[in-house]
């Protein structure tokens, strides 16, 4: 789910053209995450870009989310990774879908969090907790974007082993891309083999993610940062103060680009 700034969403409720999606697929990964698939007559979006699903409630009253692509721009078949919000009623509603069941989706996408604003660069960085892996994955389907970067390095923290869902599409797409995309697994709330225990701002900090892929964060990178708003601001704050590296401001110099996810 989305943070967005709220003169834009109020400007959006206004302008959203909503058309009705169908269910075609529903994937329950575990008792908090799932990811619904859907077929919709939209335009064209870019991939890292986000859009809008909702539903009307017993009065008629549109409840709406923002939520990020997964899928491609080529893929017709429209993907969505969902967390269960405690007591949230628009979640709630979605994880007991049924295939066949029609839901509301604006037609248009929106956002900026995209690879045509990133300039080439030695190593782009993507950092992402929960599901907000979700623009990645969208960015990583779509090769064409990807020519401009040496290495890139995916980041996910996540708070159990259980909660990589996209294990398998990533190592697709590794085996493509096999000595440019890496992939860094984080736990925060166990300890397993297969990943690196802890927090993406403390792992920066102390250099460990670095030393894990052997590349360095510097100013021949690129960084792009999304989810949890407290992973997001304590990143990017050390970045700059530490690592000497920039916000980008719509789309002017710098090295750092985000988007909050909660």
């Amino acid at each position: 789910m989305l943070l967005i700034n709220i003169k834009k969403i109020k400007k959006e409720l206004i302008m959203t053209t909503w058309v009705k999606g169908k269910i075609i697929k529903i994937l329950h990964w575990n008792n908090r995450l799932f990811s619904i698939i859907l077929n919709a007559h939209i335009n064209n979006f870019i991939a890292g870009q986000f859009t809008k699903l909702a539903i009307q409630d017993n009065k008629k009253k549109i409840i709406q989310r923002a939520y990020s692509y997964v899928n491609s721009p080529n893929n017709k078949n429209l993907e969505f990774y969902i967390v269960k919000i405690n007591n949230g009623y628009l979640t709630t509603k979605l994880q007991t879908l049924k295939i066949k069941d029609e839901i509301l989706i604006s037609k248009n996408a929106i956002g900026n969090f995209t690879i045509k604003n990133i300039p080439s660069c030695k190593t782009l960085w993507m950092f992402a907790t929960g599901t907000a892996i979700g623009p990645y994955l969208s960015i990583l389907q779509t090769k064409k974007q990807l020519t401009k970067f040496e290495n890139i390095v995916l980041v996910h923290a996540v708070r159990k082993y259980e909660d990589f869902n996209y294990i398998k599409l990533i190592q697709n797409l590794q085996n493509k891309n096999i000595n440019k995309l890496h992939y860094v697994k984080i736990t925060s709330r166990e300890i397993n083999k297969n990943t690196i225990n802890g927090h993406i701002p403390t792992l920066i900090k102390k250099g460990i993610i670095e030393k894990y892929v052997n590349l360095e964060i510097n100013k021949n990178s690129q960084i792009m940062l999304c989810g949890n708003p407290g992973m997001v601001k304590d990143t990017q704050k050390f970045l700059i103060d530490k690592k000497k590296l920039r916000k980008r401001f719509n789309n002017k110099e710098g090295e750092i680009t985000t988007e909050l996810y909660w």
